[in-house]
């Protein structure tokens, strides 16, 4: 048999570290599982399920002649490590159950009183087997007896106990029973008495045990003589049988006396019977009888209550069927000036309440069949569509006067010498007047608004684009413009050239018009839609536009769409043709200056990104055309100039710098200075296409003259980058094409420098080139008596190129400056890469002749290098 976790003096020293500090004394320490699910039927733990192993110790602190006893419950760490984990006073230990549908019998539960929270079913400790759990079970019983308060015990068989505990008293090692002693209790010795313990179903009491005992022991036989006692209980049961009939026997007379009691009995039970049936038929006749007239009764209270409720509804219904005249004679003739208004907002309220109660479901559906209710209702919606006619007719000729009346009053426009915003406070207070009655019209039929919109935005319309016009032509004629129009590329260079001029006063005008107009013209789109009764979404905050979504919102997604969709018309017909005259302020202001549609760009875009125009869509719409309007004309100014770069790779023969390399600067600075937010992606557009097409052109006319290509080449991309270097540091797309001028420009240079090198030592060059293409294929030795690379072939060459070489540089130098009339600054530099590369590739000739032909000589790079410092 393995040997037992209590016995593991390990296990112990490791619960005693575990609860170092607590100055308590480990007694036992056994390894368990602990669970918390339950047994199903089959006795297996139900799905899911994960056993934890755990040690429970029981722990002892004395104080004096005091003592504590405690369950510790101790777990593994992470590492291995046994840790604690929870404790229990054993003094509060009030049940010890073993779980009945383990069917090994090794996991039980203990119950505490003092736990907080007694719904919660209490862990599951599963012992490894019986011994273990009798072991921890009798320690946990006697400690408990010696502090007097015994625990319920439930599902444990008592004689088994015992039995185990008289088998087992003397296993107890003595190590175990010294650590009892030490904690001031008595050791774990088991007895009978020990299984005095109070039990929930108790079977027999210790004396009736003991006399079943001595019975049994009367019967002590053999294994063998079954049969026998099986034989003795028979003939026992016979003899109690026959005394039993005897003792009947002897009773007759008796028995004779009770029959004839019984008969007695019988006859007054069949008398009583039958009164009893006469009785019944009788109370069932007046049942009947009773029932029927309470069926009457019933009737008659029924009809009585329904009349009653017939009546009242009548009543009710008659009352909403009756039209008031004051009511009617306002709906059907009455005035709809100022004062007259609160008889129409009442009458409307009726009219509007009396035709919802006469509708399913506020009507009863039987009512509502009724030819009374019928007619009624008829009635009613002729007085509803008279009415309304008559109101927007009304309407239509009311909204129209007021703005006739300000169009044909010059004060309310801006004038010859004075700029006049517009106001229609006055005009919005008339027609609130009328707010009410508008929300009334629509809820009896918004159909009848849709005309009175028309109407009204018709009106508005002639009014906004009058004052829009009116106040533009007095922007432009107040205007300080340049005396002469803005001419580029042209005529940039020339410093007295009206490209200088001041022209801030185009874009002050185009802001002013936005700072009064667009506002204006957002406030007219919300009070339209506010004071012509649109229902439309609160505005949503963008944080929160995806969430806080209700079953209300999406159920009015729908009438809010289509709300939508007509208000967007509507708005349609308010501001059509006002881009109109904005766009007659941007063409005037790019015939002054294209330049200045930079800085419009970016004002527009800037009413575009305010947040404060989200609800008005139309403003919104017309802020889009203008800058697409704004994008257009400066996508055209931008090819008239791609135009006037392309005409010059028509010319004759050109040299030097060409004219458009420089006055693209001028253009690139002024543009820089009108870059606004998001103006700037405008700007970089317009740079990429004129610089591809000034590269492309200068490609183009390099080509024509291959002769002076290269010069022409790093001339103008010299004076490209010479131009906008500060453009470049601040620009990022300027930046990208300075760096493409700057590669091309040196690719130009080494072209021309190596065309200036081979043109005086061309033969010396080409020598050293076979020369190296032949230490490849052959061996040094070889290649002075090959073809054409002989010791008399180098000497030719060294006396044609090196003879007199201070005057062969000389000729280089001067070949180079006569290029580079034009550009003289690039002189410098140019000499110093040629002096440079001249260098590296003779260098190269006189480390090949040193190689191949050691016998002869040649200037030293050293002697070549003071000549070209010299030059």
């Amino acid at each position: 048999m393995a040997k037992s976790s209590a016995d593991d003096e390990e296990l112990r020293r490791a619960c005693e570290a575990a609860i170092e500090g607590t100055k308590q004394n480990v007694v036992l320490s056994m390894r368990v599982a602990k669970t918390n699910v339950m047994w199903n039927k089959a006795g297996k733990l139900g799905r899911g399920s994960m056993a934890k192993p755990r040690v429970l110790a029981i722990s002892v602190k004395t104080k004096g002649k005091k003592s504590k006893a405690f369950l510790r419950v101790m777990k593994y760490s992470s590492g291995g490590v046994l840790e604690a984990d929870k404790f229990y006073k054993l003094k509060h230990l009030s049940k010890v159950e073993v779980v009945s549908n383990d069917p090994s019998g090794c996991t039980f539960t203990l119950g505490f009183d003092n736990l907080r929270n007694q719904s919660v079913a209490p862990p599951q400790w599963m012992m490894r087997n019986v011994d273990d759990r009798n072991r921890i079970l009798l320690s946990i019983l006697n400690i408990c007896r010696d502090s007097g308060d015994l625990p319920k015990v439930v599902g444990i068989d008592i004689v088994e106990m015992a039995l185990w505990a008289k088998q087992n008293t003397q296993a107890i090692p003595k190590p175990q029973q010294t650590s009892f002693q030490e904690g001031g209790l008595d050791p774990v010795v088991i007895t009978e008495t020990d299984m005095q313990v109070t039990v929930e179903k108790e079977l027999v009491s210790q004396a009736e045990e003991e006399d079943m005992e001595a019975l049994l022991g009367t019967y002590v036989m053999g294994i063998g003589e079954a049969e026998a006692f099986s034989e003795r209980l028979k003939r026992e049961l016979q003899a109690l049988e026959a005394a039993n009939v005897h003792a009947i026997m002897e009773n007759e007379s008796l028995i004779h006396q009770v029959l004839h009691g019984l008969e007695v009995a019988s006859n007054c039970v069949e008398d009583m019977d039958e009164w009893l049936c006469m009785f019944n038929v009788k109370l069932r006749h007046m049942r009947e009888d009773i029932e029927s007239i309470e069926t009457g009764n019933n009737r008659l209270e029924m009809q009585s209550v329904n009349n009653k409720a017939l009546v009242e509804e009548l009543d009710k219904l008659l009352e909403k069927l009756r039209m008031p005249s004051e009511y009617a004679a306002c709906l059907m003739g009455g005035s709809f000036d100022e004062a007259s208004m609160f008889d129409n907002m009442e009458s409307c309220e009726w009219l509007g309440s009396a035709l919802s109660s006469l509708e399913v479901p506020n009507l009863d559906p039987c009512f509502a069949k009724m030819r009374a209710v019928r007619e009624k209702h008829e009635e009613l919606e002729n007085m509803k569509s008279t009415y309304a006619r008559r109101a927007c007719e009304f309407l239509k000729k009311y909204f129209t006067g007021l703005v006739d009346f300000m169009l044909n009053d010059k004060n309310y426009f801006s004038q010859v010498g004075q700029l006049k915003k517009p106001d229609h406070a006055d005009l919005r207070y008339k027609s609130r007047t009328y707010a009410r009655l508008l929300q009334h019209l629509k809820g009896l039929d918004k159909n009848f608004l849709v005309p009175l919109r028309r109407a009204y935005c018709s009106s508005m319309n002639m009014l906004l684009k009058r004052e829009a016009r009116e106040f533009a032509i007095e922007l432009r004629a107040s205007a300080l413009l340049p005396r002469n129009p803005i001419v580029w590329l042209d005529g940039a260079l020339n410093p007295n050239s009206s490209t200088c001029e001041d022209t801030s006063t185009i874009s002050e005008v185009y802001t002013l018009m936005l700072t009064v107009f667009i506002p204006v013209l957002a406030d007219e789109c919300s009070f339209f839609a506010q004071f012509m009764c649109f229902e439309l979404p609160p505005p949503v905050p963008v944080d929160d536009e995806n969430q806080n979504s209700n079953v209300a919102d999406r159920g009015n997604a729908g009438k809010q769409t289509v709300d939508m969709a007509a208000l967007n018309e509507s708005l349609q017909d308010l501001l059509d043709g006002l881009q109109e005259e904005f766009f007659g302020l941007i063409d005037w202001a790019y015939k002054i200056d294209p330049l200045r549609c930079i800085s419009m760009h970016g004002t527009t875009e800037r009413y575009l990104s305010d947040k404060k125009f989200d609800q008005a869509g139309f403003v919104h719409i017309l802020l889009d055309d203008m800058e697409g309007r704004i994008s257009m004309l400066f996508s055209r100014f931008v090819d008239d100039i791609c135009h006037q770069i392309e005409r010059n790779e028509k010319n004759l023969r050109q040299v030097g710098v060409l004219s458009y390399i420089p006055r693209f600067a001028v253009l690139a600075t002024r543009m820089e200075q009108y870059v606004q937010g998001q103006s700037r992606d405008l700007v970089d557009q317009a740079y990429t296409k004129l610089v591809t097409i000034m590269f492309v052109t200068l490609d183009k006319i390099a080509q024509a003259d291959a002769k002076y290509a290269d010069v022409l080449l790093l001339e103008n991309y010299a004076a490209f980058q010479n131009s906008v270097y500060e453009l470049a540091n601040v620009v990022p797309t300027l930046a990208k094409f300075y760096h493409q001028a700057s590669e091309a420009y040196e690719q130009a240079c080494s072209r021309f420098i190596t065309t200036i090198i081979y043109y005086q030592f061309e033969r010396l060059f080409n020598f050293a080139r076979k020369v190296e293409d032949l230490i490849t294929n052959i061996n040094t030795e070889e290649i002075p008596f090959q073809l054409g690379v002989s010791k008399s072939d180098l000497r030719k060459v060294i006396k044609s190129n090196l003879s007199g070489v201070d005057k062969s540089v000389a000729a280089m130098y001067k070949k180079m400056q006569k290029n580079l009339t034009s550009s003289e600054e690039l002189l410098p530099s140019l000499w110093d890469k040629c002096k440079t590369e001249f260098l590296e590739k003779y260098t190269v000739f006189a480390q090949l002749v040193a190689k191949v032909y050691p016998a002869e000589n040649v200037p030293g790079v050293p002697e070549m290098r003071e000549i070209l410092a010299s030059m």
